[in-house]
């Protein structure tokens, strides 16, 4: 870092201003990619999905509340788990005072782990978060949406995952799910993503985007070896 070079104010606007023109290519890339995505076709969902939260048992339907939109955060968290991932909840520090303007635009913004709601709960208060947070314990939910994983799955290593079959070090995986619920009460899968493809929704990593160091990853034993909980940094 510090033998990066540096120019005067005139070069540094022109290579500033070259670079420019790549972002704002990339914006409409990702602008065209974002429309495309609207268009995908939708799946209907016509399996029962119920969910203990902290209103009580709550079907699929309930979990969109007031909103036609319900997108869903699949937060790694087994049923016999100690803690939550890590890394679910660097992404989850990412949720909290973002659900008002969702629900101004017709979505709700929920997480769902497989581990039982007392557990959720007394995690979720131990992080200081508020976003609403549901347990699949009782529900094949996360089996079907491909985030979780059998004990056979494991043994052979072979997890159908981000649309393919792969190998993950753990039975839980993270991943989003979108819904939309039409007038008739019908409710339609529109959207998966998994792995990277969840980087759109954390904040934090576009912030160290910008900076001069970057995500200092690639050296890492793995991607993320520097990530702890938030109560667990050491200074």
């Amino acid at each position: 870092m510090n033998h990066h070079k540096t120019l005067s104010m005139e070069e540094w606007l022109a290579a500033r201003k070259q670079h420019l023109q790549k972002e704002k290519e990339f914006t409409r890339l990702r602008d065209q990619l974002s429309r495309e995505r609207r268009e995908l076709p939708w799946l209907k969902v016509e399996k029962e999905y119920t969910f203990d939260g902290p209103d009580g048992r709550e079907t699929l339907a309930d979990l969109f509340a007031d909103s036609s939109q319900l997108i869903v955060y699949h937060f790694m968290y087994g049923p016999d788990w100690e803690e939550g991932c890590a890394t679910c909840s660097f992404w989850a520090d990412n949720f909290d005072g973002i659900d008002v303007h969702l629900r101004h635009r017709d979505i709700s913004l929920i997480a769902v782990s497989r581990a039982r709601l007392d557990v959720l709960e007394a995690y979720k208060n131990r992080m200081g978060w508020r976003f609403k947070w549901v347990s699949s314990h009782d529900s094949d939910f996360n089996r079907d949406y491909q985030v979780s994983f059998t004990k056979d799955e494991m043994n052979k290593g072979e997890m159908f995952y981000n649309f393919g079959v792969t190998r993950f070090p753990v039975e839980e995986a993270p991943g989003i799910s979108v819904f939309y619920k039409d007038e008739d009460g019908d409710i339609f899968h529109t959207y998966s993503c998994y792995a990277r493809g969840l980087e759109m929704v954390n904040g934090a990593y576009h912030f160290i985007d910008l900076t001069p160091k970057g995500r200092e990853e690639d050296a890492l034993p793995y991607t993320m070896a520097w990530l702890r909980r938030r109560d667990q940094y050491e200074d």
